[in-house]
């Protein structure tokens, strides 16, 4: 809204000119977000512990994580709530990428939060059924995909890191496919946050990544030097994703371990979300799969998990995710998540690499 607001005034007033440059949003839509979620954070978490909306432990995870029973939850609120605001003030919102990134956010921000709720009214660990809970992101997603899928100039052509002439053409395919990046996406992101400060560095990592993608493939000349689609408008989704950094990096302060307070399903759904539908409005689905690393060794690990155990009748793990395996064998719970982080940065700068690498 400055955008449209601001910059047209530039003729009167020269220094407004800086409107116009995504660099210069990008950067205050991280910064703008950060101080939000920074300066908010307190005040929610009082808020929070007033009502008593304490997380509900898991009685069959490790012994440890019972202390942190009653520990504020639903922190992701304040995240969202960064997130749409700063994405609000910052971007240009006649642009329908933006629109579209923020109804997949805050739609999925939706089914979080009633099913967190219901795990507060009926004080246990879990809110609404698997069934309810794929059944609203799948048509929220879908609603997403069905809108892209209908702009004009849209192509359904996918692009495959590491190769410049192989983009297969999936047509009216195109639709499930970016359902299922939404949707699988935000669900590998809520399998992740199970450990303090675990889930929202990936997010800030990926989201960073997405930044740099997003800003190039809206910037006609180096997409085609880095030959890769361009997409009109798609350079305002760096400012949707610099203000999840930052909202993110505000939110760490809190969450870091020993944490004040977690985001819940109402932070990690939509988070997840955000990260896929800004990967297929940007032509950059399968770069996913690599940037989130860590979101999809957690969810295959539930999936490998859960499959051995039904054939077999025997666990890979000794828990899952993945997290609570390496605790179980004895690591501290900050050495899980800061090695984790080490992964995900290293993924996320060989993501980067494939821009070029074609």
């Amino acid at each position: 809204m400055l955008y449209i607001w601001l910059y047209p005034l530039h003729t009167d007033f020269s220094f407004l000119n800086v409107f116009r440059y995504q660099s210069f949003r990008i950067i205050y839509a991280a910064v703008t977000a950060f101080l939000i979620a920074f300066v908010l954070a307190p005040w929610v978490i009082r808020k929070l512990q007033e009502i008593k909306l304490g997380q509900q432990i898991r009685d069959d995870g490790p012994k440890r994580h019972l202390a942190k029973s009653g520990t504020p939850t639903m922190g992701g609120i304040l995240i969202i709530f960064a997130v749409t605001l700063s994405t609000l003030l910052w971007a240009d919102i006649s642009r329908p990428h933006i629109w579209l990134v923020l109804v997949a956010t805050l739609g999925f921000c939706a089914v979080g939060f009633v099913d967190d709720y219901l795990k507060f009214i009926k004080a246990r660990s879990k809110g609404l059924s698997a069934s309810q809970k794929f059944t609203a992101q799948i048509v929220i997603a879908l609603i997403v995909a069905l809108i892209l899928y209908s702009l004009p100039g849209y192509n359904t052509k996918l692009s495959v890191p590491f190769f410049k002439n192989f983009t297969p053409d999936l047509g009216w395919f195109y639709v499930v496919f970016a359902v299922l990046v939404i949707v699988g996406s935000s669900n590998a992101v809520n399998l992740t946050d199970g450990l303090d400060g675990l889930a929202i560095g990936p997010v800030m990592i990926a989201a960073l990544a997405y930044t740099v993608v997003a800003y190039v493939t809206g910037h006609r000349l180096m997409s085609e030097y880095l030959l890769i689609p361009h997409i009109d408008g798609a350079g305002e989704l760096a400012v949707f994703t610099a203000a999840i950094l930052g909202s993110s990096l505000g939110f760490l302060w809190f969450n870091t371990y020993p944490a004040s307070v977690f985001m819940g399903d109402v932070g990690s759904l939509p988070l997840g979300a955000a990260l896929g539908a800004v990967a297929v409005i940007s032509k950059h689905e399968l770069l996913l799969l690599m940037v989130g690393g860590v979101f999809v060794i957690e969810a295959v690990s539930v999936i490998f998990q859960v499959a051995s155990y039904k054939s077999r009748g025997k666990r890979i793990f000794l828990m899952a995710p993945i997290h609570h395996h390496f605790e179980m064998k004895g690591w501290e719970e900050p050495k899980v998540v800061v090695r984790l982080w080490i992964i995900a940065i290293l993924l996320a700068l060989l993501s980067l690499s494939t821009l070029k690498l074609r």
